[in-house]
């Protein structure tokens, strides 16, 4: 199972990677508000549940804090790192220890009850899935901006052999 939670994480980086290259490539992408809140929310949420699996207080940045794409850009790359270093040091036994979120009281909200128990590896399984999901909402705004968004499913990244990613360069505005 670490294998496979893994290979989904390293398709992940491959994955926003090849979308922060399209977004820079994009007309309009720099400046356009749906994008880049979008953008945010899939790394506020990958570095969210980051500091529940390290027990670090979450640095919540806004949107707002970043003065371009580009500053986003590298805060969300800057996930990569601390992430794998995360799951190298994992052990298969670690993976059904219960976790605590600290946003669960909304949850009892949202959903009319309290959660169900969580384990490490529903987390680490909801991040792969969550940013899935958003990374298609991107992909379809950069449609609506007028360019064609990347093959980034999962099996496109296994047809061109389990690349690495390709983080696109700063531009000189960074």
């Amino acid at each position: 199972m670490r294998e496979v939670i893994r290979d989904l994480y390293r398709h992940m980086q491959w994955a926003d990677a090849h979308v922060w290259r399209a977004a820079g490539e994009t007309a309009g992408a720099a400046d356009d508000a749906v994008l880049r809140a979008r953008l945010h929310h899939i790394h506020l949420v990958q570095r969210g549940f980051l500091s529940v699996w390290n027990g670090k207080p979450f640095d919540r940045r806004e949107v707002a804090d970043f003065a371009d794409l580009d500053a986003l850009r590298e805060w969300g790359r800057g996930y990569y790192p601390e992430a794998e270093a995360f799951l190298d040091a994992l052990e298969d036994r670690d993976l059904d220890a219960g976790l605590e979120l600290p946003w669960a009281a909304h949850l009892t909200e949202l959903l009319g009850h309290a959660p169900a128990a969580t384990t490490l590896r529903d987390t680490l399984l909801q991040v792969a899935a969550h940013s899935t999901y958003h990374r298609g909402q991107v992909n379809l705004r950069l449609r609506e901006l007028g360019t064609t968004p990347p093959l980034v499913d999962y099996i496109a990244w296994i047809w061109h052999g389990r690349p690495a990613p390709e983080w696109p360069a700063t531009t000189a505005s960074a």
